[in-house]
């Protein structure tokens, strides 16, 4: 079961999340906030798997919810949701150790997924905030492209399909299965691939994926 924290200050929004999450049965809601410090007590109180917080919300905004959450209880996944797709929240949000950005407006079986995806310990932007990323946070694609290819030079054959694959969204262990290997091993390979490119997350590494072109081969 994933248990889940969600954190909107609109009571229907956080009423038609809770709705979209449970036709889902292996997902449970086991605590809503209406305000950033009331996300991070209940989340203290909980543990939940995953914390779905909104950007906008009074007395502590998400992103602020978001930094506390990943230094107090850092194996609970942070998803930020928002109807806000603005750089500078996007680039807050990932440099504070979200693990995944959607958007409200976005087709729900992406929450759906995404909730699936950081509870798996892989990372999850929704299409419109990773193209986001890809074009405006950086400068000139064929650019990125090449610098991100240089970057990835280095790796083996194997750390590079790992890679792909944390960028296509898979966890550790729908990897191992993708590649018949044993899910410690996916891990592993993630943890030297982090260290060697200096990335603070998966996240960061997905991101470089899409830049490298390699998602697409996943």
């Amino acid at each position: 079961m994933i248990r889940v924290l969600l954190a909107d200050d609109e009571t229907m929004i956080r009423a038609g999340v809770a709705a979209i999450l449970s036709t889902d049965e292996d997902i449970e809601v086991v605590a809503e906030a209406g305000d950033g410090h009331e996300a991070v007590a209940l989340a203290q109180r909980h543990r939940p798997d995953v914390a779905l917080l909104d950007i906008r919300m009074p007395r502590l905004d998400g992103l602020a919810a978001a930094e506390e959450l990943k230094r107090t209880l850092p194996q609970t996944a942070v998803v930020m949701l928002t109807t806000f797709s603005e750089d500078a929240y996007i680039a807050r949000a990932l440099g504070g150790g979200a693990s995944g950005f959607l958007l409200k407006s976005g087709d729900p079986r992406e929450l759906l997924t995404g909730v699936r995806a950081v509870a798996g310990g892989a990372a999850f932007l929704s299409p419109e905030i990773a193209r986001r990323v890809i074009d405006t946070l950086g400068g000139e694609r064929l650019a990125r492209t090449t610098r991100a290819r240089d970057r990835l030079a280095p790796l083996t054959e194997r750390e590079r399909e790992v890679v792909a694959l944390v960028g296509a969204g898979l966890s550790n262990q729908e990897i191992a299965a993708r590649l018949y290997v044993v899910e410690g091993t996916v891990k592993a390979h993630v943890s030297a691939v982090l260290a060697r490119l200096g990335l603070r997350n998966r996240v960061q590494l997905a991101v470089l994926a899409y830049e490298a072109g390699l998602v697409a081969d996943a």
